[in-house]
């Protein structure tokens, strides 16, 4: 016989408090006065940058790392660097945060979006092959939540077709694919420093690569195509096209060079947390974990699972309410809906008042945007329950988590 769930009177699953802890300290401060010791904060003429990106390219193996002011900015520095322009169209994902796709509106691109594997929520390298145009110059891969997408077929696809990969970490710090880290597969890769990520400095973003010109392509996009790197003052103020003021400032800087010595243990308290989870839930019915490919290894920005409601006896709104009757903090889905069914795309009006990028003469295509169009990735959103990993939980949250997640299933189950 099934335990009373607390949604109906029943007693409560989780009854002490969650762990928590203190993201900065002594050593943020520490590096904040130095920076400000230095009477300078820009980034050009002050150290901190400089020392923080040399420290985030070592530590991904990388030999080149550009700062930017965002997570955003870096994926708009990534796409003018590898020449993302007017017209040409790049592929993404329709899960995810605009921050994916606002650098390609920007660069008067035209976003398109591939379908999602059902169960890692990364995109699937079938759906991308099908959307592959004459127009495509590149691929954003949208590492969600911590957990790589599959790489070598997407890579395979994109050298095929003579594409550029920028993958977006944003939310994937120390996640590994085969062995390789995700954000050092592609040509570049993309991190944020926001407050909502597993490190902070308010905000910020990086950039990483391996291939020399696109290093300097992407510095100097980053900061107005100024040529820092130039001799001659004239030549520094040679613009040869458009490019935003996306400096990092010493002050961001100065917090990401601490939050860096606290990364892997980080990630690393995140994956031991996430992995428990699944192997704590994989044998209920209708219950579908959050998928980490073989000989991978998330980092679990979030956790996510799905509700088969057939299976699992009850629907996904009706076990979220009483997951968090049993007091697990949980969101049903994680977007409202998929990013091309935002007003901007079914109205097609990027710029206000206006229906540019999509009716540009240098793309000279139709393009519609619908509720269908990725139906893997609108039914994952309908099916999906979030659920927050932290690093600081302890093996009491764990339990608790598990508990009330087997004790919700197990009352609808039996119910069938």
């Amino acid at each position: 016989m099934s335990e009373e769930l607390a949604l109906f009177g029943g007693p409560k699953t989780k009854t002490t408090d969650w762990g928590t802890g203190k993201r900065f300290g002594d050593e943020e401060l520490k590096n904040l006065k130095e920076a400000l010791d230095q009477n300078t904060l820009f980034y050009w003429y002050g150290n901190k940058v400089k020392e923080f990106t040399k420290k985030f390219a070592d530590m991904y193996g990388a030999k080149h790392c550009v700062a930017a002011s965002s997570g955003t900015a870096g994926i708009h520095v990534a796409l003018g660097a590898v020449g993302v322009t007017a017209g040409d169209e790049v592929i993404t994902s329709p899960i995810t945060d605009m921050g994916s796709v606002i650098g390609i509106l920007y660069q008067n691109a035209i976003p398109v979006f591939a379908d999602l594997d059902p169960n890692s929520y990364n995109m699937d390298p079938k759906s991308i092959e099908e959307k592959i145009t004459d127009k495509t110059k590149a691929i954003v891969v949208v590492h969600l939540a911590g957990n790589a997408a599959d790489m070598d077929p997407i890579m395979e696809i994109a050298r095929k077709h003579d594409i550029k990969v920028i993958e977006d970490c944003a939310q994937s710090y120390m996640s590994y694919y085969k062995g390789r880290l995700a954000g050092t597969i592609g040509d570049i890769g993309c991190f944020s420093v926001n407050d909502f990520k597993h490190i902070s400095a308010g905000d910020g973003g990086m950039i990483i690569m391996d291939d020399e010109d696109l290093y300097y392509k992407a510095f100097k996009f980053a900061d107005k195509n100024y040529d820092r790197f130039s001799t001659d003052p004239a030549a520094e103020r040679k613009i040869p096209y458009l490019a935003p003021n996306y400096r990092m400032t010493e002050l961001q800087g100065a917090v990401a060079l601490a939050q860096l010595d606290k990364l892997e243990w980080i990630c690393e308290q995140r994956n031991k947390y996430g992995d428990a989870l699944t192997e704590g839930i994989k044998d209920l019915p209708g219950i579908m974990p959050h998928k980490v490919l073989e000989g991978n290894k998330s980092s679990y920005w979030f956790y996510m699972l799905r509700i088969d409601e057939e299976k699992a006896g009850v629907s996904r709104d009706e076990f979220s309410k009483a997951l968090s009757a049993e007091g697990i903090p949980n969101q049903p889905g994680y977007i409202p809906t998929c990013v091309y069914e935002y007003d901007l795309f079914k109205n097609k009006e990027g710029y206000l008042g206006t229906h540019s990028p999509f009716d540009s003469k240098y793309y000279g295509k139709d393009i519609e945007y619908y509720t269908g169009m990725c139906p893997v990735a609108e039914d994952i959103l309908k099916t999906a329950i979030r659920i927050n990993v932290n690093e600081f939980y302890t093996e009491q949250d764990l339990k608790d988590t598990i508990a009330a997640i087997r004790k919700v299933s197990n009352y609808y189950a039996n119910r069938q």
